[in-house]
């Protein structure tokens, strides 16, 4: 298929520097390297001189009409740049009888040709008659001078056609007689009168044999059928050049490709194309105006080739394969056991396991033992499971994701926190109850026995079970493929993430009720800083819920400050079970192991002390919380002075009511 890159005019009467802006606009479009020039032999002459100076003596390539055909004159001194030129002329026969006709004419026989005589003064070089001033270098023309005999002479090309287009005029014009005048000598009234579409019609119709015994014929368009010769301006001799035959075109093109010749540098045929064909996963931009022109774009991001001109998005769960053509599916990925977000963590809890296991062992075989006693045996035991939990609910949350994974995620990821926070708030709660109703009667508070303790407590926790049991009737659990999440600029990083259904906010929800347990166990811990650690665990629950607070806090922005990094999943998942061990690590270190060190390793401080009234245990927290307040004022031996005094008739006057403070405790 040929296609036309540009077409660009020669002007009339060019500019300087005229050709040389031709070569510039052809030059925009380099690969199009074959140039059809339709000019005169002056015009073809510049152009191949302009191509010169530009330095492009063999990135073009000529094609010229039969106004270029063998003819020397435009290749002169730019043989080089035309190298290679294919070049046409219409097939020509030489007419004899217009040789003998042409050589036998003179001035005196030729007369009714008013050129003749010019043509005689060009071809014989010299004048017929002087005006003015005579010219000694030209001779005066005898009239005997002979054509062929004391000049050159060339049957001129287009003899044929000359003869051919008369003898077609004259057999339109008969043909248009014998229809029009049947009959009829000379010209009769109806052919007289008419117009030159009649008269074309005859001439489009005409058949014979022409002057060199070819048909002469035209088609609906008034075109005869082209016969020409085909031509290349090639080396010879290494030195010279010279128009050689290759082909030619009767009816359908005959050409020799082997006698073709080419640079040695290109020794197959040149290509000449606008542009060059696009590659895979590119699609063709067309150039307005120019259908074989067009600009190669790249299908960008997750977009792959239907066809030549067109790029079309992949489905949301697929991506381009490599060469842009098609889509595949996007890689489904999740937390593998043996990336490093996941070793620490496993890492951590495994710790914790051993240490809880440990704590739990040892506090099963000193279950009679007044520190063990003393520590609340039940509640000990329910925080326990529920630390125990903590550092579990980290393999939940690295595991393979399934319908079964998911439900016990959505039931033990806040379960493990509400049955811990929802024992030490049952401990801070009943012993800020104790000690604020001892400060106005001797009698104990409600619901402090053990039992009653572990009703609060599982009460507390139900509201926690309840809450995911709705969870699942609203939206049962199930696992989805999140392509969202690391759909990166890139589609080959682009990867779909297996997990749970379990949104940011059903996350926060989850765990929402145990922070709510958190922070109103740091709020009676707070209550109660002032009780004196040697009866009971207020401050070692105060160190570890302010710690559980700030591990939380620091949660917060490093989880939801993640949600739009391509690592979200690694770095949420590693922050949430690393969180939840190490509030579970807090309670274990700050309220067990040192019950523990004491059990295993000074057992001699395992010991049940003397029995205290509850209201002298108050009494005593109460005054230690006033020397403490009134020591800057006064000296400290006014001070003990003064609460001892107190405390003593406070015993003396109060009715002598004993509660063993470890059954308190317990």
């Amino acid at each position: 298929r040929v296609c036309i890159a540009q077409s660009l005019k020669i002007p009339r009467e060019p500019k300087p520097g005229e050709f040389d802006k031709i070569i510039k606009r052809l030059l925009e479009t380099p690969n199009a390297r074959g140039i059809i020039i339709f000019a005169n032999e002056d015009d073809i002459s510049r152009l191949l001189e302009a191509a010169k100076r530009s330095n492009q003596t063999k990135h073009f390539l000529w094609v010229g009409s039969d106004s270029w055909g063998s003819k020397v004159a435009p290749v002169h001194q730019q043989e080089e740049v035309a190298e290679g030129a294919v070049t046409i002329l219409p097939k020509r026969a030489s007419i004899e009888g217009f040789d003998r006709y042409f050589r036998s004419r003179t001035l005196e026989n030729n007369r009714r040709n008013v050129w003749f005589a010019e043509f005689w003064e060009e071809n014989f070089n010299c004048k017929l008659s002087w005006h003015g001033k005579r010219n000694s270098k030209i001779k005066k023309c005898t009239g005997l001078e002979r054509i062929g005999r004391d000049s050159s002479y060339e049957q001129e090309g287009k003899v044929q056609f000359v003869i051919d287009a008369v003898y077609s005029m004259a057999h339109a014009l008969h043909n248009m007689h014998k229809e029009l005048c049947p009959g009829y000598v000379g010209l009769c009234p109806t052919m007289s009168s008419v117009d030159g579409k009649e008269l074309l019609r005859f001439i489009r119709a005409v058949n014979f044999s022409g002057s060199a015994g070819t048909p002469v014929t035209y088609n609906e368009n008034g075109d005869a059928p082209g016969r020409y010769d085909i031509y290349q301006y090639q080396v010879s001799n290494l030195t010279s050049h010279e128009y050689k035959v290759i082909g030619q075109w009767t009816d359908y093109l005959h050409l020799n490709v082997k006698n073709m010749q080419w640079d040695s540098e290109e020794p197959a045929i040149p290509q000449s194309v606008c542009s060059l064909p696009c590659k895979s996963g590119e699609r063709k931009k067309t150039v307005k105006g120019v259908p074989c022109c067009w600009h190669c774009e790249r299908c960008e991001g997750y977009q792959y080739q239907i066809d030549e001109t067109t790029c079309q998005m992949c489905p949301f769960n697929r991506k381009p394969n490599a060469n842009g053509t098609d889509c595949q599916l996007i890689p489904i990925i999740k937390l593998e056991w043996h990336s490093p977000w996941a070793i620490v963590p496993v890492f951590i809890a495994m710790l914790g396991i051993i240490a809880t296991t440990f704590v739990i062992t040892t506090f099963i075989r000193h279950n009679e033992t007044p520190i063990v006693r003393a520590s609340g045996r039940e509640l000990s035991y329910v925080l326990l499971t529920g630390i125990f939990l903590c550092y579990a609910v980290t393999f939940l949350m690295i595991a393979t994701p399934d319908t079964v994974l998911c439900s016990f995620r959505r039931i033990f990821l806040g379960l493990g926190m509400c049955i811990s926070y929802a024992a030490l708030l049952t401990k801070t709660n009943r012993i800020h109850r104790i000690f604020e109703q001892g400060k106005t009667s001797v009698s104990a508070p409600r619901f402090i026995s053990p039992a009653s303790q572990l009703a609060i407590t599982f009460s507390l926790i139900s509201l926690q079970l309840l809450g995911v049991f709705i969870w699942f009737a609203v939206d049962p659990p199930h696992t989805i493929v999140d392509y969202g999440e690391q759909r990166t600029v890139d589609p080959e990083n682009a990867r779909g993430i297996l997990k749970c259904d379990i949104s940011d906010l059903s996350l926060i929800c989850s765990l929402g009720y145990s922070i709510l347990l958190m922070v109103t166990c740091t709020v009676y811990a707070i209550k109660t800083r002032g009780v004196p650690e040697t009866f009971n665990e207020a401050k070692p629950i105060g160190f570890t819920m302010y710690t559980t607070c700030i591990i939380w806090l620091a949660f917060i922005p490093i989880f939801f400050g993640t949600a739009q990094s391509a690592e979200r999943m690694y770095i949420q998942t590693t922050t949430l079970t690393i969180s939840m061990s190490l509030s579970a690590s807090v309670s274990l270190g700050m309220l067990y192991m040192p019950k523990v060190y004491i059990i295993i390793f000074h057992p001699e401080q395992n010991v049940q002390k003397r029995k205290r009234s509850f209201k002298a245990v108050v009494t005593a927290a109460t005054m230690s919380s006033k020397l403490s307040q009134k020591a800057s004022d006064r000296p400290n031996g006014e001070v003990k002075t003064e609460l001892c005094e107190s405390l003593e008739t406070n015993t003396s006057s109060t009715k002598t009511t004993y509660i063993s403070y470890s059954n308190h405790a317990n």
